[in-house]
Formats: structure tokens, C-alpha cells, sequence
């Protein structure tokens, strides 16, 4: 999971996802993290907002501690999944061409059967409760998505799990 700080988005998207995986019973099959493009929140905890809204949920965000992606990152991963069009560009650039990697690297967003393909989780730093409200919706939402498509993939399926919506048309809605 990544976003730009790893202090918003990306934690709350990590928990999350997390909780949903060990409800399908896959928690002991995939493993789940989250880091920042940015290195401003290296080491530091969780966004008080999001941990409060993760809290206020049932979740535990209280662990989390900050870092900043590295491009030899990539090929130690299977997927990232990141929160809006810029972290994806980022890291496109970080793949340097190598189209394997690049199509590990989705959004998370493509995930949630009611989004469009290109939506994408807002930021919520300089926003009020309401945004961080927001953000855990779409991202309940989106994780939701992304935990049922690794147990098709887990227990079968020959589909990419990049490839959030296989049985939609080429060009339709996402």
C-alpha cells in the first residue's frame, strides 16, 4: 500500500486490508505493508486523524511506523497497490521501464467494483474529520475488493491480480 507520506492513506489502507484478508482466511498467505513516495514522515507514527478514524472503526492503527519506498523494493513485492494517480506515476518511473514491474502497480481504487478505473483516494492531510471519514470508506470499499480478488487468485484463478475487474469489457467501467 502507498501513498505519498505513509502516515494517512497507506497505513489506514494497511490495517484494513489486513483485517479483511484474515476474514477470507487469508492472513497467513499474504502479507501486507505500506510505505510513502515522500520522505518527510520517515519513522514517525500513524496521522493522529486516521488512527483516530481506523480507532473509532474497531481497528488498531497504533503500531505503524512511517518509511519511504525504494525502488529495489520492486522486485522483492508481487503487487503495490497505491492511493491516487500520482504515487502510480511515481512509481512507474521508479519500475524504469520494465513492464513487469510497471503492471504490478495498481491502484487500490480499481479494486471497488462501484469506482470508475482511474479513482483514486483522496488526501486527506489537510482536511478535516470529514475527509478522514471519506478516505477509510474508500478504502473499506477498495480493500474489500482487493481481499476477494487474492482468494480468486489464491484458489485458482489464472487472472493477474492487477487485473481487478477481469470479466469487464476492454474500455468499460471498472
Amino acid at each position: 500500500m502507498v501513498c505519498l507520506g505513509n502516515i494517512c492513506r497507506s497505513p489506514m489502507a494497511e490495517v484494513i486490508l489486513a483485517d479483511e484478508l484474515d476474514r477470507a482466511g487469508l492472513g497467513g498467505q499474504v502479507t501486507v505493508e505500506s510505505a510513502g513516495t515522500g520522505d518527510w514522515h520517515i519513522g514517525g507514527p500513524m496521522d493522529s486523524r486516521s488512527r483516530a478514524e481506523l480507532a473509532r472503526r474497531g481497528y488498531d492503527g497504533s503500531r505503524h511506523i512511517a518509511r519511504q519506498i525504494r525502488a529495489d523494493w520492486l522486485a522483492r513485492y508481487d503487487l503495490f497497490v497505491v492511493m491516487d494517480g500520482k504515487n502510480l506515476a511515481s512509481l512507474r518511473r521508479m519500475a524504469a521501464g520494465d513492464r513487469e514491474l510497471a503492471e504490478r502497480i495498481v491502484l487500490l481504487r480499481a479494486f471497488d467494483p462501484a469506482a470508475d478505473a482511474e479513482a483514486e483516494v483522496p488526501d486527506p492531510y489537510d482536511g478535516g474529520p470529514a475527509e478522514y471519514v471519506e478516505t477509510f470508506d474508500l478504502v473499506h470499499a477498495a480493500a474489500r475488493g482487493l481481499a476477494s480478488r487474492l482468494a480468486e487468485v489464491l484458489t485458482g484463478s489464472n487472472a493477474p491480480v492487477g487485473d481487478a475487474h477481469p470479466a469487464r469489457p476492454e474500455g468499460g467501467p471498472r
